[in-house]
């Protein structure tokens, strides 16, 4: 099928919670060639990660990967992944206030405070399991796409509406503070 329509906040189907995946239907060849477009998709997009949700279907699904991304330079490179039935366990009390945003609210970015370290379980595409802690600014990353397939949008984490801003209003602004302090972040995790 290829590139799929990206929604937008609004659609009911970012609000819904995405259903499990079985061993089975992962397996299938119609969830691979989704997997497969849902990576084509982000890719065109430009974006960080994309979860199921986001084209509009109910799978427990997501991609991420960070590879010299135009919209994101600050972010560590994180490779391509694929993320099955994803469960997120927040690690300590440490949070970063991270500039967000997101290909289903286009033009539109705030500050979502994100746990440094995290306990990420999962399958990958092929059924094996995932169980790793990934932390620094890379932790955000995979809050934000399990966060979609809960049906929240980053602006449901946004705690001072005051923070909310256009991409150009971010770029005049926020951009330069921001990655200074993303960049430290970085630096100090390495990730």
């Amino acid at each position: 099928m290829g590139v799929r329509t990206v929604v937008h906040v609004g659609h009911p189907a970012l609000r819904d919670p995405t259903r499990e995946v079985s061993s089975e239907e992962l397996a299938s060849e119609d969830v691979q060639g989704f997997i497969d477009d849902l990576i084509e998709t982000m890719r065109h997009a430009k974006g960080a990660g994309l979860a199921a949700n986001q084209v509009g279907d109910d799978r427990r699904i997501c991609v991420i990967e960070v590879q010299d991304n135009p919209r994101y330079p600050y972010k560590p490179p994180i490779p391509l992944t694929v993320l099955v039935n994803p469960r997120i366990t927040l690690l300590g009390e440490e949070r970063f206030y991270n500039y967000e945003g997101c290909l289903s609210v286009p033009d539109l970015r705030g500050v979502v405070p994100r746990a440094v370290r995290i306990r990420l379980q999962a399958l990958d595409r092929t059924g094996s399991p995932v169980d790793e802690e990934i932390v620094g600014l890379s932790a955000g990353t995979y809050q934000h796409e399990c966060d979609h397939l809960d049906g929240r949008v980053f602006l449901d984490r946004v705690e001072d509406t005051t923070t909310l801003t256009t991409w150009d209003g971010y770029h005049r602004f926020h951009k330069e503070a921001f990655e200074s302090r993303a960049r430290a972040l970085v630096a100090r995790f390495g990730s």
